[in-house]
């Protein structure tokens, strides 16, 4: 089994690349640097000549603000480079494992969506990511789309990392708490795609399409900051206390970015066919030091 991982430096491609090195098999993880997705004669040559049974896509333009104004860089990533790396994988007979979000519904549901809820993105972010999910499927019969939410790790940027960098300074915090979703730890999802490999690898089919894929418990934005402070508070990792959180309202958070109220998942599907569990995101944050 030879798997390419794209975005090796990003959330879920570091922590893949993690995974894949305790394994045998041999993988080739890229960076942005070492791969850019959008430049179609690389992705070809790295793909001809490494000859991977697995792409898994972990490349992606994640700056949902920015991407109000970047549309173009946005839909290279997204969706362009997405749609290169499935055909590459498709012409050698390869499958592609991409990742999506939750963005690429409105985010006005009542229930977490399933699979086969309609999408309606209501941004450049969501719709570039929508688009991707289109020309992967259009590009690659074998293909798995993972959507997931509210990624976090030690690695890189997230909501964790920024919460405890602004509670050095900060007395009070004020926390949307009128969007609710479910933070997913990274880890977890390289794991969840490891599962997907190795199913793989051993019968060299699996049942193609969409999956989601988030953590448990579904909570809001200040009830996960919640989380991370009283876990910071236990680990004592401030030498002064933590701050108040003083739950806020989206409109008392102005963005350029719509979000999205409901980013709940339905992971049923996933569960049911390959016995995923879902992310333990509390169980991440024992670790919590490792996030300063």
């Amino acid at each position: 089994m030879k798997i390419l991982v794209t975005g090796a430096n990003g959330q879920v491609g570091f922590c893949l690349t993690q995974l894949l090195a305790k394994t045998a098999w041999d993988y080739k993880a890229l960076t942005r640097k070492e791969l850019d997705i959008t430049d179609l004669n690389a992705v070809q040559e790295i793909v001809n000549n490494y000859t991977p049974n697995i792409i898994i896509n972990a490349a992606a333009y994640t700056a949902v603000d920015k991407a109000e104004a970047e549309v173009a860089a946005a839909n290279a990533i997204n969706c362009i480079g997405a749609g290169y790396l499935a055909q590459a994988a498709n012409d050698i007979g390869a499958a592609i494992f991409h990742i999506s979000t939750d963005y690429v519904f409105a985010g006005d549901a009542l229930e977490p969506y399933s699979e086969t809820d309609a999408v309606a993105p209501q941004g450049v972010y969501g719709e570039s990511k929508l688009r991707g999910e289109e020309i992967v499927a259009a590009n690659n019969p074998h293909h798995i789309i993972l959507r997931t939410a509210w990624v976090f790790c030690e690695h890189g940027n997230n909501f964790v990392k920024t919460m405890i960098r602004l509670g050095l300074d900060r007395e009070q915090l004020g926390v949307v708490a009128d969007q609710m979703g479910a933070p997913t730890y990274a880890g977890d999802i390289a794991n969840s795609l490891m599962i997907l490999v190795n199913k793989y690898a051993g019968e060299n089919l699996l049942q193609w399409g969409v999956y989601h894929y988030s953590g448990f418990p579904q909570a809001s934005w200040y009830e996960f900051a919640q989380e991370i402070f009283a876990e910071a508070n236990a680990q004592n990792i401030y030498e002064k206390s933590v701050p108040n959180l003083k739950p806020i309202a989206t409109a008392d958070y102005p963005t350029p970015a719509k979000r999205p109220a409901n980013s709940r998942l339905n992971c049923g599907k996933i569960q049911q066919i390959f016995g995923v569990e879902l992310s333990d995101w509390k169980q991440a944050l024992k670790n919590i030091k490792a996030y300063k």
